[in-house]
């Protein structure tokens, strides 16, 4: 059987940038990994070195990490889908090109993006603005893939169900350089029934098709189904459950698909510090088996 392709978030700083991505990652014995280019909430960007960038395609060919299987996820501040200012809407989509182009440089084929709130906007006008935004920012020349993220439903959040997805996948002119994400936390609060996971996959591949699924962020979730409330949990301690989400990665449809986790820190007992579950959650998830003793042993191994 082919390796899981199972990675979390990692850090990617301006020091170490790529290199140091990786070197995390093969702390938690990840297959993947998933990072930002810089800060997702603000457009500070530092310069992309080509010789980390070199060392970390090294140490992931020694370990058995497929470059085609990393993903970066852009900021949270582009917003496509409203437009009242026109100023920022064009900042929007300049931004989006940018991180295409530092995506590209760094040899990274898949690119997450949150669609966009409409925010004061009717949804049909924001839908709109999205296929436009992308239409402007999409270019045949990249390789990279633009994977538009399955949303909670939180706010004004364009991308809550399959049909809004659609209807943006639809209007693309370069439908080949679109993907989606799928995340199971938000899925869970948009009101999918992730206990029934062949049929969200089965609405969703007369929806949209199989093949456009690129990537999926592995979360439990702190809310019950439908509560388009947005709120991550660790893997089995949330109301989706350990068995479901192992019933979700090991999917024989999905075998090939990246899986990233995005669960939260676990506080220390002081809560002056926090610690990455992603060690003990890679290693749950491989042995199919949940440990009760989740939040302890992470605590015990990092203090």
């Amino acid at each position: 059987m082919k390796d899981l392709i199972i990675g979390s978030h990692v850090s990617y700083k301006k020091d170490t940038q790529l290199l140091g991505s990786v070197e995390e990652a093969l702390k938690y014995n990840s297959t993947t990994f998933m990072f930002y280019t810089g800060a997702p909430q603000n457009t500070a960007r530092f310069d992309i070195d080509d010789s980390l960038t070199e060392n970390a395609f090294k140490i992931m060919k020694e370990n058995n990490i497929d470059p085609n299987n990393v993903v970066v996820h852009a900021p949270y501040i582009i917003n496509l889908a409203n437009n009242e200012n026109k100023d920022n809407f064009t900042f929007a989509c300049n931004f989006l090109k940018q991180e295409i182009k530092r995506c590209d440089k760094l040899k990274m084929n898949y690119l997450v993006l949150h669609p966009g709130s409409a925010v004061k906007l009717d949804r049909n006008v924001a839908l709109k603005n999205i296929i436009d935004g992308l239409n402007i920012v999409l270019s045949e020349s990249q390789n990279v893939i633009v994977c538009l993220e399955t949303m909670a439903g939180k706010g004004t959040e364009l991308g809550v169900n399959f049909n809004e997805l659609k209807e943006i996948i639809d209007g693309i002119n370069l439908k080949d350089k679109i993907g989606v994400c799928l995340d199971t936390c938000h899925l869970n609060d948009a009101g999918y029934d992730m206990s029934n996971f062949d049929k969200v996959l089965d609405e969703f591949d007369n929806r949209i098709g199989l093949d456009k699924i690129k990537c999926i962020h592995i979360n439990d979730s702190k809310n019950e189904i439908g509560a388009h409330k947005d709120r991550h949990e660790n893997i089995g301690l949330g109301t989706i459950g350990f068995d479901n989400l192992i019933n979700i990665i090991y999917h024989d449809k999905l075998k090939n698909i990246p899986k990233i986790l995005e669960t939260p820190y676990v506080d220390s007992d002081t809560k002056k510090r926090v610690y990455p579950p992603y060690k003990f959650e890679i290693e749950m998830i491989k042995n199919k088996k949940y440990n009760h003793n989740l939040i302890d042993d992470i605590k015990e191994f990092y203090k």
